[in-house]
């Protein structure tokens, strides 16, 4: 697919930038001139993504996290979210609803609602290397009603 804007950004993996990153994907979304509900999903994704890599990825420091933005043909939104952390064993058992290591203060909803509020969703991940989630939404915008 042809790519007509990208953008990329690295942070510490720390709870305060979870925020961070969900304003820059709907800042970068904005030239779709998205719905509110289509923000609201991307920005819950984004959020999904980042708090898994802050809780999952990095539990005892605050490692290094990606956020690629890209805008494919189509309107298409891409965003991958990337991490050099502890990596997933599982990843078909880690995408399962309710399933968690981070402790019982975790809900394991995270890839359920990225599935939910995206169009589609991949995890590549390698134990010790870290995980690469990477999503699409497809941005129909006000200006398309």
């Amino acid at each position: 697919m042809k790519v007509n804007n990208e953008a990329r950004v690295e942070f510490p993996g720390l709870s305060a930038n979870e925020g961070f990153a969900r304003s820059i994907a709907a800042c970068f979304a904005a030239q779709l001139d998205p719905t509110l509900e289509e923000l609201g999903d991307l920005k819950t994704a984004v959020s999904e993504a980042v708090t898994n890599c802050i809780v999952h990825a990095y539990p005892n420091e605050a490692g290094r996290v990606s956020l690629r933005l890209r805008i494919l043909e189509g309107d298409v939104l891409e965003v991958r979210i990337r991490d050099w952390g502890t990596g997933i064993l599982d990843v078909e058992r880690a995408r399962e609803p309710l399933f968690t290591t981070g402790g019982e203060e975790r809900s394991g909803m995270g890839f359920s609602i990225m599935e939910c509020f995206m169009d589609s969703l991949r995890v590549r991940s390698a134990p010790g290397k870290g995980t690469v989630v990477t999503m699409r939404k497809r941005i129909s915008g006000k200006a398309g009603r």
